[in-house]
């Protein structure tokens, strides 16, 4: 184990320049202590590896490691990371995601609530924690995630997790699940080493940048079937409904790096 923290923050990033500095500095003031950084650069065609690097050269002090991965798509890049983790938790950021000084804080009280808690998940809002539509979204998922105890409400910006159930689970694996809707699924095999945990005072302001994303998105039917069925049936789900209906349509993981919503497809 890590002997300057609890915590690893890893962040994945392909072509991100213009939006990883404002993630950084979220990191660099979190108020936990001296948490690790790792950085992944997923064959990044712009100036975000050279980023991380100066990122890396400018706080020598700091447990900093960069990574690259070849492989197109975000999940390779996860599962490069996960090989390398050593903390006790470990928190997923996306590199264009806001996250506030006390999120990491946060997430250490709902793990530090249960010997059980293998997950603490924040929400994710589009606007100043303050205003009314961030509130009653944290409200809505809460009353969600007690409703619907075991599965995912919010997306893998949001996730962390106690990192040997995550890897007592299979981690993010292009093998087990190639896939959309990875953030998902994963909660699938983490739920069986532990409880899947939210707070509606735990957040983090998403970019809305990726908010038109119907091309590469589960349906309505496949969303409101995912919530009707039970978790003791998410197996069937994710495995012999889902899997193959992603496969038909070419969902995988990989085509989150198109960017419809940017006009600029790789």
């Amino acid at each position: 184990m890590s002997q300057n923290s609890r915590w690893s923050v890893v962040i994945p990033a392909y072509n991100e320049e213009a939006f990883l500095p404002a993630t950084l500095d979220c990191f660099f003031a979190q108020t936990a202590e001296r948490p690790k950084l790792v950085l992944v650069d997923n064959r990044s065609t712009d100036a975000t590896r050279e980023l991380m690097d100066r990122t890396a050269a400018s706080h020598p002090g700091r447990n900093i490691t960069i990574l690259s991965d070849g492989r197109p798509g975000k999940i390779n890049a996860l599962e490069t990371a996960i090989k390398t983790l050593d903390t006790e938790f470990a928190a997923f950021w996306d590199a264009d995601t806001i996250y506030p000084e006390a999120y990491l804080q946060r997430a250490e009280a709902i793990f530090d609530g249960g010997e059980n808690v293998a997950a603490a998940f924040a929400f994710g809002v589009y606007s100043d924690a303050g205003a009314f539509d961030a509130w009653f979204t944290k409200k809505k998922g809460a009353f969600a995630a007690a409703l619907l105890r075991n599965q995912g409400h919010t997306g893998g910006y949001g996730h962390a997790f106690r990192v040997s159930a995550l890897k007592a689970a299979g981690g993010y694996s292009a093998k087990l699940w190639p896939f959309m809707v990875a953030d998902h699924e994963i909660v699938n095999r983490v739920r069986k080493q532990g409880e899947i945990r939210y707070s509606a005072d735990h957040y983090c302001v998403t970019s809305a940048r990726r908010d038109d994303r119907g091309r590469v998105d589960w349906t309505l039917r496949e969303r409101l079937l995912y919530n009707a069925t039970p978790a003791s049936r998410h197996d069937w789900f994710f495995y012999e409904f889902l899997k193959p209906r992603f496969e038909a349509r070419k969902f995988f993981n990989s085509n989150l790096r198109d960017r419809d919503w940017e006009n600029d497809a790789e």
